[in-house]
């Protein structure tokens, strides 16, 4: 397992809150205008270099809706330069040409992903809140593959789509992406809990992924669920899970990573968060440097270590693989040390 005290894996950036989307999960809200406050561009810059200080962690550049800064394309280039591995989270509006996706291959953006939540117009606008963002979204995919630029396909589960994953699974086959990234509800923002699943749906879910995992020409991750790592160590010891398993890959890769601990979020003007979902500042990049949140605030050491964790989190044998999402844990009890409501799993020394 890795130690992530010293350096996150992730880094991110949310460049803006200026989105023309209107989904109804957003986590930041997001409205057509860009705030008053967002960091300039010679801040983002003095940014760029206090992630290359930290080592080589990804950088994941969202929003909103990145496209929305006009010096976007000025601060990709300068993190490639600089070395990061960088990507690119941009929402499937009219913004998102084919042109701006020949622009982030020509720019040294290494993957771009876009968000797909739905296998129909239907489920998809009606969730994301503007006709024709699916359209834009197939586009967008199709574009980028003829670029020759990687993508990865995010779905975020809820009850609008619960039903229709299989559905979005062929589509992110058939465009070739790399990577289907599945997110799990966060109730923060304009996200409904009534939009949220159970924790027994969780588990369904969770089924799901790890079926799919075995035939899928693409790689599966979860955010906001850490709990897929103790369900695929389950199946691998239930099953006596091959190497190859996608059991042993996801723990390989993912082991131990949460909010806070391997992760590292900059919001729109410059606070530092554990997560986009867990807006508990550290501080702000314009008075503390990155390394110096991540490595010394008591809220990111404190959030590390899964002793600290309270309930059947904090005595789960599974904690230091899984942990539990520490961001729904605040969204839903307002503790952010608590256990996660969306886990069935009992440990052995609460049964």
């Amino acid at each position: 397992m890795m130690n992530f005290d010293d350096s996150p894996m992730l880094v991110i950036w949310e460049m803006t809150q200026a989105c023309d989307l209107a989904c109804r999960h957003c986590r930041a809200s997001a409205r057509p205008d860009r705030a008053s406050g967002e960091l300039s561009t010679a801040e983002t810059f003095q940014v760029l270099d206090q992630i290359r200080a930290l080592g080589n962690p990804l950088v994941i550049l969202t929003g909103g809706d990145p496209l929305k800064r006009p010096d976007l394309f000025k601060i990709i280039e300068r993190s490639v330069a600089l070395g990061l591995r960088t990507t690119v989270t941009p929402s499937a509006t009219p913004l998102l040409t084919p042109g701006a996706i020949r622009k982030f291959k020509d720019s040294g953006i290494s993957r771009m992903a876009v968000s797909l939540d739905g296998p129909t117009e239907e489920i998809h606008d009606g969730f994301r809140g503007v006709r024709g963002s699916y359209t834009l979204t197939l586009r967008a995919l199709n574009a980028a593959a003829k670029f020759g630029l990687e993508t990865q396909v995010n779905t975020t589960v809820g009850r609008h789509n619960v039903n229709h994953l299989p559905e979005i699974t062929q589509i992110v086959a058939q465009a070739g992406s790399r990577l289907w990234s599945v997110f799990f509800l966060i109730v923060t923002g304009r996200a409904q809990l009534e939009d949220d699943l159970t924790a027994e749906e969780y588990e369904q879910v969770f089924g799901l992924l790890y079926r799919t995992a075995l035939v899928a020409p693409f790689d599966i991750k979860t955010t906001e669920a850490p709990h897929y790592r103790r369900y695929c160590a389950q199946e691998k010891k239930r099953t006596g899970g091959s190497a190859q398993s996608p059991a042993t890959s996801l723990i390989q890769r993912h082991s131990g990573i949460n909010d806070g601990k391997g992760v590292l979020f900059v919001s729109h003007t410059g606070e530092i968060f554990p997560s986009g979902f867990l807006e508990l500042s550290a501080g702000n990049v314009r008075t503390r440097t990155l390394a110096d949140a991540y490595r010394n605030s008591q809220l990111f050491q404190v959030i590390r270590k899964p002793e600290n964790y309270e309930g059947k989190c904090g005595v789960c044998e599974y904690r230091n693989l899984c942990g539990g999402s520490r961001s729904r844990a605040l969204a839903l009890t307002g503790n952010h040390l608590g256990s996660d409501p969306r886990c069935v799993y009992q440990p052995a020394s609460a049964r």
